[in-house]
């Protein structure tokens, strides 16, 4: 059973769940794990693997369209060395004061391979025009939007060989709290993209009964990702399925609010579609396939 099965399986017994967070009595919490095997290529330092992996807890947050308040991690690893340990704390801390949240602590652990386990929390503040947003409010006719760029840990992976310094700068993305809530009030359905634009759409296409139609030339592939494509496929492959990039992908019906809104660069890259178009990119169904655990 690969990961989404397991998850459509969970999901009959949890009908609340399904989004990037659960939101309970207007707090949002969320939790992610992050393994040295499948999440830190050789060469990523404890301070980019604190910074990442509370972030993609952050990120979640940043999906639901509320500020976050804190977090916390377990630190798991065969020995704790002191460097590595104030590093990783280091990179925590900063990723949450860069979204003027707090990382407030969290636990230790021996585990055979270094491991990190992160929770954040984020709260709803309706007087303020925050979400939450949900996977399931998409509409025909809205325009689908993308933050930032795609294809940026993709490129990270293939650069962490010959340039680590460079491949750490691309594995340390910005969460889109801001963004998240300055959009909150005109996105029809929004999520993170850490499984990968592809499988993105699917998702939400399947909480909102809608299709989607995509250009690939309107995707805002990253410069990146130029530099280490063999081919056009590769570029594709990077940039529409890699994933872990943590941009928001999200619906609205008024596209040039949101861009004025934003903080940062927002693309519109294509348009919600009634269920039985399907999701497509250029005309072609696009495979429900990107990030799997």
């Amino acid at each position: 059973m690969d990961e989404r099965a397991a998850l459509a399986m969970l999901g009959e017994a949890l009908p609340a769940a399904g989004d990037d967070a659960a939101v309970v009595d207007d707090l949002v919490v969320t939790t992610d794990m992050l393994h040295e095997t499948t999440d830190f290529p050789d060469g990523t330092t404890r301070y980019t693997a604190g910074w990442r992996s509370v972030g993609a807890s952050l990120s979640d947050v940043a999906a639901m369209g509320v500020p976050a308040r804190a977090a916390v991690a377990v630190y798991a690893a065969p020995a704790f060395e002191e460097e590595e340990l104030r590093s990783f704390v280091a990179g925590a801390r900063d990723v949450c004061a860069l979204v003027d949240a707090e990382y407030v602590g969290g636990d230790l652990d021996d585990n055979r391979e270094f491991t990190a386990a992160t929770t954040a929390v984020g709260r709803v503040d309706p007087a303020c025009g925050d979400g939450p947003v949900y996977r399931s409010g998409a509409t025909p006719g809205e325009a689908v939007c993308v933050t930032g760029t795609l294809g940026r840990s993709g490129a990270a992976l293939r650069l962490f060989d010959d340039d680590p310094e460079r491949g750490n700068e691309l594995f340390r993305f910005a969460p889109r709290i801001s963004t998240g809530r300055a959009v909150a009030s005109r996105a029809g359905a929004m999520m993170d993209s850490s499984d990968g634009l592809a499988r993105s759409l699917h998702q939400i296409a399947e909480a909102s009964g809608c299709g989607f139609a995509l250009e690939y030339d309107a995707l805002p592939v990253d410069g990146a990702v130029r530099e280490v494509a063999a081919d056009a496929g590769d570029e594709w492959e990077l940039a529409v399925h890699f994933g872990e990039d943590f941009e928001l992908v999200f619906t609205t019906d008024d596209p040039a609010a949101v861009r004025r809104a934003a903080p940062v660069e927002v693309t519109e890259v294509g348009r919600v579609v009634d269920s039985g178009e399907g999701v497509e990119m250029n005309g072609r169904p696009l495979p429900d396939r990107g990030y799997t655990h």
